[in-house]
């Protein structure tokens, strides 16, 4: 239970809620409803497998870093609690499941994988010659609702792609907030962040207006869908959520942002799934 709980804490299952929702979205639109339980069980397997793959590389990727950062040393890799080569084969393994799910939906979801693996996996060294990891990391998330409507749909044709920019940004605003928590460590260990580079009061002025255009996206894509009332009032959850998220943050004291960043984020995206399905079963 004790190696359970490590491996747990290491991959950040609960982190899960970030690119999940948003998976299921796309999917649940594509079909126009939920999309079968062989669809919907494999999209499941295919986003966890893809995130533990992405949290596993990216531990192995800063364990030199996180070893020496007061904040992050007593992570299992950066302890050897965990050896490098366990992490290496969760890496391959997960890796690997998330090409047999792909391969399971059909042959435009397996097409898309390559790219997923790349940007999620290639993500964990962007910032060590880039301050826009941040976008980075929304790109990678942005693909979620994206391969979620070619597994149920088995096409890319009207995708909304606002969908994706507005995942993107809702990512690279509450990323760039969370990392204000390691702005000082970042300077001067030479990492690259928005923090590292602009300061924690213009850092967090930036992920406003990041959250205010994803908001709009959000919203636009409500629009274009023709989604009613239920994704209208889920929208006004999120736009509560992302408000609260940033009120409870000021640059002097971050003692309140692991609530900001998992409590706040998590639920935006639930809420923007579950209003989406709601509208959906409601027929809009």
């Amino acid at each position: 239970m004790e190696r359970l709980r490590l491996w747990l804490e290491t991959i950040k299952v609960s982190h899960s809620v970030f690119a999940l929702p948003f998976a299921l979205m796309g999917a649940f639109l594509a079909a126009g409803g939920p999309p079968g339980w062989r669809v919907l069980g494999w999209t499941v397997v295919a986003a966890v497998a893809a995130r533990t793959a992405a949290m596993t590389f990216n531990r192995l990727a800063d364990r030199r870093f996180d070893a020496a950062n007061p904040r992050t040393a007593g992570r299992a890799l950066a302890t050897d609690e965990i050896r490098p080569v366990e992490a290496w084969m969760v890496v391959a393994i997960s890796s690997a499941v998330f090409l047999l799910a792909c391969a399971a939906l059909n042959e435009r979801t397996l097409r898309m994988a390559p790219v997923v693996l790349a940007l999620t996996l290639g993500y964990s060294l962007t910032k060590r010659f880039t301050a826009l990891a941040h976008l980075v990391l929304g790109a990678a998330l942005s693909l979620a609702p994206l391969g979620g409507w070619v597994a149920a749909g088995g096409t890319f044709r009207g995708y909304p792609v606002v969908l994706s920019l507005a995942v993107l940004l809702w990512v690279a605003g509450f990323d760039v907030v969370y990392a204000c928590l390691d702005e000082a460590f970042d300077r001067g260990a030479g990492l690259h962040s928005i923090p590292a580079r602009l300061g924690r009061p213009a850092s967090l002025r930036l992920a406003r207006a990041f959250h205010m255009a994803a908001f709009a996206g959000f919203a636009w894509t409500g629009w274009r869908l023709g989604l009613g009332v239920p994704y209208a009032v889920g929208l006004a959850g999120a736009g509560i959520a992302l408000a609260v998220e940033h009120a409870i943050v000021d640059p002097r004291d971050l003692s309140r942002i692991q609530v900001s960043f998992l409590g706040m984020n998590g639920i935006v995206s639930a809420v923007l799934f579950a209003s989406t399905w709601l509208s959906l079963a409601l027929g809009r």
